[in-house]
């Protein structure tokens, strides 16, 4: 039988950037929301580091204290910190990533980060060796300061890059030239970040192939560790009903929605996966490694913290829109900004309601709305092996030889989407680079 058990990373979510992409489909709020006498960042901040104390509160009841490590520091509510017990019970482990995603987390002033990493270390613990991911924008007025972010912790830095081409970053609404780019990564070199990450994107509308491998190339130039290429997918979350009060998305703008019809006109399948081909075989031949579909590294520089998803061990999450999972059941926060920090950072109360109130007369804070869907074991089991053959190392035969994938496999086989391989000594099953491209066609045979 699985059992929960306590999360070994932690992904934070910070959802301000200066303008919002027009195919971009995570949790963003732009314009106003972030900048300016309107902006609405600081009561956020103040929210996430809240839900950061209550969420750790809660695992300490679950699972016991991280050990040596004190409780969340006082922070925006107020509350003094928990006080270890010199010899935990059940002390959990702490963390071994850190991630902060977004929206633009190199937007956050270094002070609120600090804050930040120390309600996490408070209340979480973070192993001295963790990997720590910030997002970045590469614009300079976006980018951030990156020796300061590694002062506050930060041992990776993660830049959309998205191209190379200047004309293909204004084609998708993208703000920042290659230049910036290129400054972006040798400033977090030269501040001593350890592991620079730059994502780019693929099948961009009226992209050739040739155009495509210069940007890889011209990236590559740049020195980086870790690259995530992927395909511009322009997906719907409105028609998936997972927008609205009670979706972890928000609504596509109008404007957005009109650019995404018109740039699907001049998107090409066949191009795309002959795009992905030339990645995969220019990245081998420099020495790279293709550790998942998407994600190539050069040897020690893997993202430990995705590896925590393909891998599905437990995580935790906070912030507008984060998912969680605790081996058994997944859980996350609605997108929603209003009811989420209404929640944490509730307003004062008039008459006083001793039932509800805490001795200033506040509404004691709450965890934000949000939903929860525990998987049963079949899709459970289905989830393992779809997750582990995304990554390179595929499956071992005796997964393989299971219900599910043998029914499969002859299929799989024939049509030239995965083979049989010997690592380390041992059998393994994994996809090919047709099996990548095709994979969404196979996983959807294994649910």
């Amino acid at each position: 039988m699985i059992t929960p058990r306590p999360p070994v990373a932690l992904y934070v979510h910070l959802p301000f950037c200066v303008a919002r992409c027009p195919y971009c489909d995570f949790v963003v709020y732009a314009g106003g929301d972030a900048r300016g006498p309107r902006a609405r960042t600081e009561r956020l901040y103040a929210a996430v580091e809240r839900e950061l104390q209550l969420r750790a509160d809660a695992l300490d009841e679950r699972f016991g204290p991280t050990n040596g490590t004190a409780g969340p520091t006082a922070g925006a509510s107020g509350r003094a910190p928990r006080v270890p017990s010199p010899t935990p019970v059940a002390a959990r482990r702490p963390l071994r990533t850190v991630y902060f995603g977004g929206g633009t987390p190199s937007l956050v002033p270094v002070e609120w980060l600090e804050r930040l990493m120390a309600t996490i270390r408070a209340g979480f613990g973070v192993a001295a060796d963790a990997e720590v991911t910030l997002e970045a924008n590469p614009g300079a007025d976006e980018r951030g300061d990156a020796a300061a972010f590694r002062r506050a912790g930060v041992t990776r830095i993660s830049f959309g890059a998205q191209s190379m081409d200047r004309a293909e970053l204004r084609r998708i609404g993208r703000r920042h030239s290659p230049e910036d780019v290129a400054a972006a990564a040798a400033e977090a070199r030269a501040a001593g970040i350890a592991s620079i990450n730059l994502d780019l994107l693929y099948d961009i509308p009226g992209q050739s192939v040739a155009a495509w491998q210069t940007s890889l190339e011209a990236a590559l130039d740049l020195g980086p560790d870790h690259l995530s290429l992927y395909a511009l997918t322009l997906d719907d979350p409105d028609e998936e009903g997972i927008t609205g009060l009670e979706g972890d998305h928000l609504p596509t703008p109008p404007g957005a929605r009109r650019w995404r019809d018109r740039a699907r006109e001049d998107q090409d399948d066949d191009r795309a996966a002959d795009q992905y081909r030339r990645a995969t075989d220019l990245l081998a031949e420099r020495g790279w490694r293709g550790y998942e579909i998407s994600n190539w590294a050069r040897p020690g520089h893997e993202s430990r913290h995705n590896l925590v998803y393909w891998q599905r061990e437990p995580y935790e999450a906070a912030g507008p829109g984060a998912h969680a999972f605790d081996g058994v059941t997944r859980r996350w926060n609605f997108a929603a900004m209003k009811p989420y920090v209404a929640a944490l950072l509730p307003g004062a109360r008039a008459p006083r309601d001793p039932d509800r109130d805490d001795d200033r007369g506040q509404v004691s804070p709450g965890l934000p709305p949000g939903g929860r869907e525990t998987l049963d074991p079949d899709t459970a089991a289905a989830e393992q092996l779809i997750l582990a053959l995304r990554l390179d190392r595929g499956v071992a035969e005796s997964a393989a030889a299971g219900p599910r994938f043998a029914e499969v496999r002859p299929w799989a086989e024939s049509a030239g989407l995965v083979e049989s391989v010997t690592l380390d000594g041992e059998r393994r099953v994994r996809l090919t680079t047709r099996g990548r491209l095709l994979s969404n066609e196979l996983f959807a045979r294994l649910l």
